[in-house]
């Protein structure tokens, strides 16, 4: 449940946790553009009418109009459409290419989620080039104060971020006004470029320079990067505010890009635009501005973190990847996670990627891949459900609005020779592990010969009439009691471990994201009860306490531990993966003391 506070709170929550990364989007975006582009009169209006149109087709109508229609309980993101479209599907060989359409977007959000603080970090630092007396700052010295920046930001994250975030709100609010401030003392320049909300100006470009328009259209995506975390943080704090954060950063956005651009008409001779444009309309605050455009990116990078945190977080809960260590960062909000070793991962690819490509201008050319891809992806989904759902006026708006997420795609295709294809590799290590994670779930499982019920229980009585019992109750752990694990059947009725009281537990994780009940199914023989912990995909529970609710006091617990014997390179891989992430037992954080691990053998 969310808790219940006033819209104003809301909306200033959200700017700080959703639009960090969209609203850094300006200290790049058009410079990075006029890289590629002549400053003339008609490449300004042009390219500014493309950034307008732009948010407003991919994030306003594609997440926030189209997109946030479709949640569970409030909760968006990839694996919400999935499940959405899984459930409105007959056929299972569709349900597989919707499974793995999701696995390829969260592995994108991922290589996405590695290039954002590079690229922002470091274009907020090679500001620091206008300072005077710094005009000769070496591009090794910037990425070096870029990736210190980097280095103290995940360094922190096992601390957890709930008594900083509370800042975050504000400070985007105050970045936010200033973009717009600035840009709407520089559209007095040249009043002429809020012509260029007209579409006419976007299309008659992109007419007038055919292929070097499209290729440019790349670089004018960078505007909407960020835009897909409008959808999947919904479920953080509810579509309200962040609806009504979008109107106030689309507003920010734009005033600035059009200001960006009246500047550039008056200044064709401008390299870093937002930079120099600040420089020149308010010379005594550059400075502040400058640190601003750091702290955001900062939050902007955070943001980024604490979601793919929570994207991995899901991703373990459902099943498609390893039980990574998860710590709980704040005792009053659950929610609040620290994957340590997804945190060390992004800050090493995060590193490379700044030391890789140096500066930000470069960078901007790889970047986009990942998002695109996202989109497009989205889109598709999108389609699909409100087809089965027969709501055909919204099918054809999304149809509409993928035909232009696959043109941007398109676009980003052309930056794969300039390093667009780190994203691609990058993308492909969560997916890899994924595919081989979830293909091995399967193969253990039907390697492991799993005894049925109706033949454990006649077994089980006969050894209940026959062996002296222990004391106290014993806990044992199955996904599902019609097919018992060997574990139990070994401690049972080979090794003749039999309490007086024995209760298998099942952890249960639903299709929608919250809520959760634990309760005893019935007694499946004397002194054998099944209990069932159903919950939320999102949830994050202490399975002890809820076993003591339910009046359980067990005096041992026990668990399956595989080990994996096998000559296959990918199956080797897999069992790598199962050493060395903790077993599920330790994954809910059961007490070590009771714990009991029984090794089975299992030939792969």
């Amino acid at each position: 449940m969310l808790e219940k506070e006033s819209p104003i709170k809301g909306i200033i929550k959200s700017l700080g946790l959703v639009f960090g990364d969209i609203g850094t989007s300006p200290i790049y975006t058009v410079t990075v553009v006029f890289l590629l582009l002549k400053p003339t009169a008609d490449n300004v209006m042009g390219v500014m009418s493309l950034i307008i149109w732009t948010m407003t087709i991919l994030v306003s109508l594609q997440y926030v109009i189209l997109a946030m229609r479709l949640s569970r309980r409030g909760e968006g993101g990839t694996i919400v459409l999935k499940e959405i479209l899984s459930s409105l599907l007959s056929s299972k060989r569709k349900a597989i290419c919707v499974t793995i359409m999701a696995f390829i977007g969260i592995s994108l959000l991922m290589g996405d989620g590695v290039i954002t603080p590079a690229i922002s970090i470091l274009s907020a630092v090679e500001g620091t080039a206008l300072i005077p007396g710094l005009e000769h700052i070496s591009k090794t010295a910037i990425v070096l104060i870029s990736a210190f920046i980097a280095v103290c930001l995940f360094s922190i994250q096992f601390k957890g971020t709930g008594k900083i975030s509370a800042s975050f709100g504000p400070i985007v609010a105050v970045w936010l006004s200033s973009l717009a401030f600035s840009g709407i003392i520089s559209i007095f320049d040249a009043p002429q470029v809020l012509k260029a909300v007209n579409p006419y100006y976007a299309v008659s470009f992109l007419l007038e320079n055919g292929w070097a328009g499209f290729i440019v259209l790349s670089e004018i995506f960078l505007c909407a990067t960020g835009g897909e975390a409008l959808y999947a943080d919904m479920g953080h704090l509810g579509a309200k505010p962040i609806r009504h954060g979008w109107i106030i950063a689309f507003f920010a956005l734009s005033l600035n890009y059009l200001g960006q651009g009246a500047f550039l008409l008056a200044h064709p001779g401008a390299k870093s635009i937002l930079f120099e444009m600040v420089f020149y309309h308010v010379k005594t605050l550059y400075v502040p501005f400058l640190l601003l455009s750091i702290a955001a990116t900062v939050i902007a990078s955070q943001a980024m973190i604490s979601g793919t945190f929570s994207i991995v977080y899901q991703a373990i809960t459902t099943h498609i990847m390893p039980l990574f260590k998860v710590d709980y960062t704040s005792t009053e909000l659950r929610s609040q996670i620290y994957i340590g070793f997804i945190n060390w991962f992004l800050l090493v690819a995060v590193l490379f990627i700044m030391f890789e490509f140096g500066e930000s201008s470069k960078l901007a050319a790889a970047y986009g891949l990942a998002v695109t891809g996202t989109m497009t992806l989205t889109g598709i989904m999108m389609i699909w459900i409100f087809s089965l759902q027969r709501k055909y006026y919204l099918t054809a708006i999304s149809v509409f609005i993928t035909l232009i997420d696959i043109a941007y795609l398109g676009a980003n295709f052309t930056k794969i020779p300039h390093g667009g294809y780190w994203s691609i590799i990058i993308a492909l290590i969560p997916f890899s592990i994924i595919m081989i994670y979830t293909r091995g779930q399967v193969r253990l499982y039907r390697s492991m010969k799993p005894m049925p019920k109706v033949e454990f229980l006649k077994r089980y009585d006969i050894l209940h009439k026959t062996t002296a019992k222990i004391g106290g109750t014993a806990l044992f752990f199955a996904r599902d009691v019609e097919r018992i694990p060997p574990y139990i059947v070994r401690t049972m009725f080979t090794n003749n471990i039999l309490y007086e009281d024995n209760i298998i537990v099942s952890i249960i994780r639903r299709d929608d994201p919250f809520g959760v009940t634990g309760y005893f199914k019935g007694e499946l023989a004397d002194g054998l009860r099944h209990f069932e912990i159903q919950l939320g995909y999102m949830e994050v529970i202490d399975v002890e306490e809820i076993l003591r609710e339910a009046g359980i006091k067990e005096k041992s617990i026990f668990y399956g531990l595989e080990d994996i014997a096998t000559r296959n390179i990918v199956w080797k891989i897999f069992s790598i993966f199962k050493r060395l992430t903790p077993a599920y037992v330790q994954f809910y954080k059961l007490p070590s003391h009771k714990l009991h691990g029984v090794i089975t053998r299992v030939e792969m």
